[in-house]
Formats: C-alpha cells, structure tokens, sequence
C-alpha cells in the first residue's frame, strides 16, 4: 500500500468505529494485565464469562494472592491452558506487591517482567489503559497486515515493526483495535468477507470473495 492508501485504509475504518476498544471486560489496570494474559488462546467471550465473578471478588494483586491459587483455579477453569495461567496470575500478583506497590507499572520494559505477559499483552495494556501508541499484534493483526498489504512480516514483532513505520497519524492510538475488530469479523482466517469489507478496493489480497456464499454462488476474483 502507498502512504496515500493507508490513510485512506485508517480513515474508513475510523469513520465506520470512531472509538474502537478493546472486547475484555475490566475495571482497573490490573484487571486488564490479568484478563490479556488469560485471553492468550482463548477468545474474549470465554475470558470474560470466566472473570465477570472474579473481577467481582479481586480488584487488587493483594486480593489475588489472598484468593491464592486453588481459588483462582475454579473460576478460570473453562479457559485453556487454565493451570499454568493461574500460576503465571499469582506470580505476577506477587511481583507487582513485592517490587511496584501493587500497581501496573506504565513502562514495557517492567511489564514484560511479570510472569505470563509478553510484549504483546504488554502493548496492549500501554495501549488500553495508559493510552500510548503500542501495536499489540495478534494473530488477527498478523493475517490483516499479511493479507492487506498494509504490513507483511512473517512474526508479530516483524508486523510490529512495520507498522510503527506506517501507521500515520491521527490513527496510531486505535490502529490495533481497528485491525483485531477487523480480522475478527470481516478479514476472516477461512473466508474474508470481501463483499461487505470497508476498504477491500485498497487491499491487496489476490482472491477477494466479492459475493456472500449464503446469497448464493462464490464469486472469488483476483485483485
């Protein structure tokens, strides 16, 4: 894509959803650390149905530590890979009491210290709740960047890296949430849904699906 194309790519879906935000329910910085690093292989649905009751009952890393481990278990029990999650949550809840107060820090370098948070649940934090222009790319991001044109790259930090270069302003603080909402339901993994799709005349993918399989035939195109 030209500079001109993706301006114009941003403008649209800015236009379609001014304020994008992040599906995760959370009230504080520290229910949002917890609830990213729940969501890794899991949807935003299953998190959120999991933690509505546990972000009733913890608020705070010392609240977490006083549930203690078992009881963090059986709320988070229907989310994958929930043992080694719940280890990682008490973890970082003891890092955070121990080393910053019991408070988020604001900085990637000290996020990705806690146990279970990488760079990825690190920006999206920055991204969401101190408001700094990170791009937390997901698999949805990933496949977006790939298939548009808008940022190749065959790892995250790669994608990453191209569109800390690319993505201009005004755009920057809501790119990631405007490229996870449009992976997640209209650049779909199987099917993109090119026919409804905002800015597919600006994309580069080379088999756009221009009619809806449920109104009748196929009709796949090359760009």
């Amino acid at each position: 894509m030209t500079k001109d194309q993706i301006f114009e790519f941003f403008r649209r879906l800015a236009e379609d959803n001014p304020e994008p935000e992040t599906e995760l329910e959370y009230g504080n910085a520290y229910q949002l650390v917890v609830a990213v690093a729940l969501s890794a292989q899991a949807t935003d649905v299953g998190v959120n149905k999991a933690t509505r009751a546990l972000f009733e009952r913890v608020k705070t890393p010392q609240q977490m530590l006083d549930l203690g481990l078992d009881g963090l278990t059986q709320h988070i029990r229907t989310i994958g890979l929930f043992n080694s999650k719940a280890k990682n949550v008490i973890a970082l809840s003891q890092l955070l009491v121990d080393e910053y107060g019991g408070e988020v820090p604001d900085t990637r370098e000290d996020l990705v210290r806690l146990p279970g948070v990488g760079r990825k649940t690190a920006n999206v934090v920055l991204n969401c709740w101190f408001r700094q222009e990170t791009f937390a790319v997901d698999t949805h991001i990933l496949r977006v960047g790939n298939r548009t044109g808008l940022a190749k790259g065959k790892t995250p930090e790669q994608v990453e890296a191209k569109l800390e270069k690319r993505v201009p302003q005004p755009f920057r603080l809501h790119a990631h949430h405007w490229l996870i909402l449009h992976g997640r339901y209209v650049c779909k993994a199987r099917t993109p849904e090119c026919w409804r799709c905002p800015v597919a005349d600006l994309c580069s993918y080379r088999k756009k699906v221009l009619e809806d399989p449920k109104q009748g035939k196929n009709k796949t195109v090359r760009a």
